[in-house]
């Protein structure tokens, strides 16, 4: 019954400040009023709803205040000068320094490498692609890079 996820909400601060910077992440606005706005992610199947809303103050918590963007694997090496090139900077996450980033994820028996930054009101974003998916491996989190030099995939 379940095909995937369709939509995923934020709270925003300032709409119009937060639109352009979803802009700047190729987002297509799929349906605005005065105070929400849905970005098409893959058009006619996921979107995202930003709400402008004083609940942008709760405070950061991943379950609260996070969304995850799936790229696809080979996009991870040029991941980094793409969020450049829009003026997006890649944050700290997990103690891994931006310089330190794409990380792997160890999800046994799943391995995904993610990258993180923040929309102008300090909600996670991240983007993630699978690496291995059903395969028994402990591992330590580790750089995308320590990753492909250990797996040689």
């Amino acid at each position: 019954m379940i095909k995937g996820l369709y939509e995923a909400h934020l709270p925003v601060s300032n709409l119009e400040k937060s639109i352009e910077f979803y802009k700047k992440m190729d987002l297509e606005i799929a349906y605005q009023q005065e105070n929400l706005a849905f970005f098409w992610i893959e058009k006619g199947k996921s979107w995202l709803g930003l709400w402008e809303t004083d609940k942008v103050q709760t405070p950061y918590h991943p379950s609260l205040r996070h969304v995850a963007f799936r790229i696809d694997r080979e996009d991870l090496k040029n991941i980094k000068g793409w969020l450049e090139e829009r003026g997006i900077a890649v944050s700290t996450s997990f103690g891994f320094p931006p310089e330190k980033q794409p990380l792997v994820l160890p999800n046994n028996p799943q391995a995904h490498a993610a990258l993180y930054f923040k929309d102008p009101d300090g909600n996670s974003i991240e983007l993630i692609a699978p690496l291995r998916i059903d395969f028994e491996e402990e591992f330590k989190m580790m750089t995308l890079e320590e990753w492909e030099r250990h797996n040689k995939t």
